[in-house]
């Protein structure tokens, strides 16, 4: 059991931290204290921001002596609900946003350290000016931060060539719930020490340790992308269109994503300044982008494959970015779906993932699944066919009451879903983590053996179960 914190200890970590670090102003706490989706709303003792590791090592003694729990958080924009404390206003709340300070980048061996705090929009553009390139991204660029973006072992639009944020982490420096300082920065290519604390952590959530710091991988800065928007009838055939341009382009075929039509209408309604690529309605579209260093050859590839597509019926019609301002716009257009769809009104959201080969046959079959049991339920996929990551949107029958649809439905409709990918060997969690959302689902769907592994490593780690309470794991 976890305690309240002491007036006591409120003043030491008041004293460690000074204002610029310290508040228990509800004003200032109020927009942490409630997840991106509006989910989840919770209450803290006070809001810790360190400066520096130091300080965060700091905190975390003073808190294990005293056995008061901490949720850590970066730019409060993920999806389950993993940065929020309960309710109870116990916990204290720990902000790494001021430890934003990209510490330094080696263009030699193409690797940089960052902080927990850096935004990762701020971080591609530290990247580009020293001629490198950090390859993830996603949505949220401008608000998820380099530690959170760790410690949910983020994935993004580039997972089909630079896998997810595992593959980029050459290391970490973390703060472990003892308050002692893990020191893995060294990106070490052979390291056989036994387990990996680096990957441990990686993915973890804050409930092992605080990551404070990253050593990440760096690639060349693409000097030519080509980025097409593409009509398809079905899913089925965007797998085809993937495995021919992946057999023929190779490596330079860098997001493959996947969009059906109602998403793209959500965004056309909701988001300014948009428009469709394409003036004809089709069922579904393809977002498309080679990166490299020759703009002629990559641009040579791409019409001379989707030329072919299209002579074969693979496709229905396809535009090509001219420039990079068309080809953002193209993807302003990917991005932009959740923020339309929430505009949308309530829905139950679904980050899943199945083998690759089997997307289009859970993207087909589901939503017959859910009407057979839930009349006039509908579902939305829309993702990464490349990784096999589907976003798989129900929101509530057209015309329903949606708050009241979903509070008498909503936790059977996610099981079936969950169900459904579970039994075509996929994950109920592909990018976004477990948090609170999706904990007792794990508990109730996941293989025993797995969640014993998990519980036994929460254990020796952290055994008064200090580090983010009721996230991950149950």
């Amino acid at each position: 059991m976890t305690r309240a914190p002491s007036p006591a200890l409120l003043g030491a970590l008041a004293q460690l931290l000074g204002p610029k670090g310290y508040t228990t102003d509800a004003d200032i706490m109020a927009p942490w204290l409630t997840d991106w989706r509006g989910k989840y709303t919770g209450r803290a003792a006070a809001m810790l921001s360190p400066g520096s590791t130091e300080q965060v090592a700091a905190i975390v003694r003073l808190c294990a002596e005293a056995e008061v729990a901490l949720v850590p958080q970066g730019g409060n924009s993920g999806m389950v609900g993993g940065a929020t404390p309960d309710v109870g206003g116990n916990q204290l709340l720990l902000s790494l946003r001021r430890m934003n300070r990209v510490r330094s980048i080696d263009t030699a061996a193409r690797s940089a350290v960052a902080e927990a705090g850096v935004i990762l929009e701020t971080f591609h553009h530290e990247a580009l000016t020293h001629g490198l390139r950090f390859p993830l991204t996603l949505g949220g660029k401008g608000s998820a931060t380099i530690g959170g973006l760790v410690s949910t072992n983020a994935g993004g639009t580039q997972v089909l060539r630079h896998g997810t944020m595992r593959a980029l982490v050459a290391g970490i420096e973390a703060v472990l719930p003892d308050g002692s300082t893990f020191d893995g920065l060294a990106p070490l290519k052979k390291d056989n020490r036994g387990y990996d604390l680096r990957h441990l952590l990686c993915g973890a959530e804050g409930t092992l340790g605080i990551v404070t710091a990253a050593t990440l991988h760096l690639v060349p800065a693409a000097a030519a992308r080509r980025t097409a928007w593409i009509a398809i009838d079905t899913p089925h055939r965007a797998l085809l269109l993937l495995r021919q341009l992946d057999a023929s382009i190779g490596r330079e075929l860098e997001g493959f994503e996947i969009i059906p039509h109602g998403c793209l209408d959500a965004v056309l309604r909701h988001i300014p300044q948009t428009r469709a690529p394409i003036a004809a309605e089709h069922p579904w579209y393809v977002l498309a982008e080679l990166a490299g260093v020759n703009d002629q050859e990559l641009g040579d590839a791409l019409e001379r494959e989707l030329a072919a597509a299209l002579d074969a019926g693979l496709i229905r019609d396809v535009v090509l970015a001219k420039n990079d301002r068309e080809s953002d716009d193209f993807w302003r257009l990917r991005d932009s779906i959740s923020e339309a769809e929430r505009a949308e009104g309530p829905a139950l959201q679904h980050d899943v993932s199945v083998p690759v080969d089997l997307m289009p046959t859970f993207i087909a079959d589901n939503p017959a699944r859910l009407t057979a049991a839930f009349p006039g339920a509908r579902a939305l996929s829309f993702g990464h066919l490349g990784d096999g990551n589907d976003h798989h949107h129900a929101p509530p029958p057209g015309g329903a009451d949606g708050p009241a649809w979903l509070a008498k439905h909503g936790t059977a409709v996610s099981r079936l879903v969950y169900a459904h990918v579970i039994e075509l060997g996929g994950s109920i969690s592909a990018e976004h983590g477990i948090g609170q959302m999706k904990r007792d689902v794990l508990a109730e769907l996941d293989s025993p053996a797995r969640l014993a592994a998990l519980r036994g490593i929460k254990a020796g780690l952290d055994p008064a179960g200090l580090f983010n309470p009721g996230k991950l794991i149950a």
